[in-house]
């Protein structure tokens, strides 16, 4: 399914969050088993995005008798995003009376986990299926077990390459990669050599965040160099990618690294090279890039509202439920942050640790 990419001018005014904190919860165990814009952006000013709890957009959503399941299975459990996911999830599914049953892979790069646990989802006969895949490819057999079912499916954070999702709930990942090399080219004076750390090559998110800093790089910043991607998904595989990067290229003055594990390893593998001058952007949040953030190991990061994509997840499923006709995207927005705002309540709201 074709992702609808926006400007990044229209980005600063899209709505984040919800007033419940992404950090309220604790990380816990998994259940068992656009067409690229062509010209440089208008300079806008710091997102203002809301706090209060999202306000569904078309159709009226019906309540459930309580005996219906929602069964989500998102990309894993080892980042706090997912468990912010799972919260605002878990708050529509309260909100109108569903259950919702939560799962994902031990990690990003377990795919036939991930698979297995769709299997698991379709042979528990639910309502309704949400589905954030690792590889689209790889899902396509199970995928047709779900439309041969008839069970409605929702695509979430990252797209699936199939017409079965009814909507895809997300982030415009292109037009958000394109504001963090916006960001980027301002702070390293619009020169030099960049490099990219990916935390994938498969998922429609991972490629559109790569995809989307090159485009707006090639297009409106030509005296930058970016570095081809390198791609890792983990911690310390991002690090010692980030710090190989470092040492090869001595006129280096920025890394990018495309989701939490992936910036987490960039600030690190920085810090271990020991070349001073390097500015580090990220994407998503957690504890260590807020406080890379804070005490300046990071420039700043674009931040998503993953407890507005999960609700707004399971709202779709309701309405898909009801025969209701949904949009091919439901955009759940997403904002720069650094330590001018990082403080924000309607930025903080969108942070997790």
């Amino acid at each position: 399914m074709r992702i609808l990419r926006s400007a990044i001018a229209a980005s600063a005014v899209l709505m984040l969050g919800l007033s419940a904190c992404a950090t309220s919860t604790p990380a816990t165990s998994p259940a068992p088993t656009t067409d690229k814009p062509s010209e440089a952006p208008a300079s806008s000013p710091a997102a203002t995005p809301e706090t209060s709890a999202p306000a569904t957009e078309g159709g009226d959503v019906p309540k459930g008798d309580g005996t219906q399941t929602i069964y989500l299975v998102s990309k894993g459990f080892q980042h706090r995003f997912w468990q912010a996911v799972k919260e605002g999830a878990e708050q529509a599914g309260k909100e109108y009376n569903y259950k919702i049953q939560f799962v994902g892979p031990d990690d990003e790069t377990k795919v036939t986990q991930q698979l297995d646990q769709l299997k698991t989802a379709l042979d528990s006969k639910p309502a309704a299926i949400g589905f954030a895949a690792l590889d689209t490819g790889a899902a396509a057999d199970i995928l047709g077990q779900i439309e041969a079912a008839k069970i409605p499916m929702i695509a979430f954070d990252s797209g699936v390459d199939s017409d079965l999702p009814l909507t895809t709930v997300q982030t415009d990942n292109f037009a958000a990669a394109q504001e963090a090399a916006k960001h980027m080219a301002e702070l390293v004076g619009n020169k030099g050599t960049v490099g990219l750390v990916c935390h994938d090559q498969t998922s429609q998110t991972g490629k559109q965040r790569c995809e989307g800093f090159q485009d707006w790089m090639k297009t409106n910043a030509p005296d930058i160099k970016v570095l081809a991607p390198q791609y890792a998904g983990e911690v310390g595989l991002a690090a010692n990618t980030a710090k190989a990067m470092i040492q090869a290229n001595p006129d280096i003055v920025g890394v990018y690294g495309s989701n939490e594990a992936a910036a987490t390893g960039a600030v690190q593998g920085t810090i271990e090279s020991s070349k001073e001058g390097i500015t580090v952007v990220g994407f998503d949040s957690g504890k260590t890039q807020l406080d890379a953030i804070r005490n300046g190991q990071m420039a700043g990061a674009i931040t998503q509202a993953p407890v507005k994509m999960g609700y707004e997840t399971v709202v779709s499923a309701i309405k898909a439920i009801d025969g209701q006709e949904l949009p091919k995207v439901t955009d759940s927005g997403f904002a720069w942050y650094d330590k001018n705002n990082i403080d924000d309540p309607e930025i903080a709201a969108n942070l997790y640790e």
